[in-house]
């Protein structure tokens, strides 16, 4: 049974006055201060110490059963999930996300939604704070490129989001579009940039109605680091990583599967539905086993991969009947 509105211990200087309201300022300088030690460099001693200052969210514990929205199994720690991996409007190397990440302008923040909805419109970053309910949710985060982390993620479902702009029956995929600024971020200046910015990612409408796709705001209890997404960003724990798009700033229903970024970008190698399928292997490696973090060169932490990402029981009913192979 999940305890509702668990409140981790926060200074009093950080409490709001209305308990159902953070503010915007608030929750942006927390997010600063998640980024700034690492701009540094991976590895700062301040990492531990000052990155975890954030602002503290307040959020619903990780719920128990076989819902999915939970797991036993060992957390990777903050400062790997915080300072490793793929943000390639940062750089392509895996530290390049928290290195430069601080550069990202998050407040003020806002999210538009439009396409085939009956209320199309914008809602900024307090709003949705205020008026939707966190939960914890710790996920498996499984990478195309055969790594993978478990995520202590704080967020709310994708649903209940989309519901409140009345979709259409109409309405079969969802497209979502990553910030695009040029200046505060280095990657997408970069000559060696092969995406056609903005990053754009898409699911199908059931995929995004699914109770276990989440929208997070925070991980480890407390807002969400530049470099891990912030301030909002997509979380489908069957799918590869890549499809969890990050710093979300517009969000379109359609009637037609949208193209999305890596799947125009090579089709061979990134499909539309990118579930994690340890049958199907990418082009250039095997997807049967995947690099669990914290791993080494000396002690590679080396686990076999599971349909779905280990989700199948909650998800593959969405897929009867087609033909994961070709459909990849």
């Amino acid at each position: 049974m999940s305890r509702r509105l668990r409140i981790p211990p926060i200074p009093s200087s950080e409490i709001t006055a209305e308990s159902a309201y953070i503010s915007r300022r608030a929750f942006m300088r927390s997010a600063a201060l998640l980024a700034t030690p690492l701009a540094a460099g991976v590895g700062s001693p301040l990492l531990a110490a000052e990155a975890r200052s954030g602002m503290a969210l307040r959020y619903a514990d990780a719920a128990a059963g076989p819902a999915g929205f939970n797991t036993d199994e060992a957390q990777t720690p903050f400062e790997d999930v915080a300072s490793y991996g793929n943000f390639y409007e940062f750089g392509t190397d895996k530290s390049d996300p928290a290195r430069y990440a601080g550069q990202m302008t998050v407040d003020p923040w806002s999210v538009e939604v439009d396409g085939a909805v009956g209320k199309p419109g914008k809602l900024n970053l307090e709003d949705i704070l205020a008026v939707f309910d966190l939960e914890e949710r710790i996920y498996r985060l499984r990478c195309v490129e055969a790594w993978s982390m478990v995520v202590p993620w704080v967020g709310f479902p994708l649903g209940d989001l989309l519901q409140r702009f009345e979709p259409q029956s109409s309405a079969r995929f969802v497209e979502f579009r990553t910030l695009y600024r040029r200046e505060e971020m280095p990657g997408t200046r970069s000559f060696t940039s092969i995406i056609d910015w903005p990053y754009r990612e898409g699911l199908r409408m059931d995929e995004a109605m699914h109770p276990l796709t989440l929208i997070a705001v925070g991980l480890y209890g407390r807002t969400l680091p530049n470099q891990n997404g912030a301030p909002l960003r997509l979380v489908v724990p069957w799918k590869y990583g890549f499809k969890s798009i990050k710093s979300i700033v517009k969000i379109r229903l359609l009637e037609r599967q949208p193209a999305t970024s890596w799947q125009s970008l090579a089709p061979r190698e990134y499909g539309f539905y990118a579930n994690v399928n340890p049958e199907v292997d990418h082009p250039r490696w095997s997807q049967r086993y995947e690099r669990r973090l914290p791993s080494s060169l000396l002690r590679p932490n080396r686990v076999p991969t599971r349909m779905f990402n280990g989700y199948a029981e909650q998800v593959a009913g969405l897929y009867k009947g087609m033909d994961l192979s070709r459909l990849y």
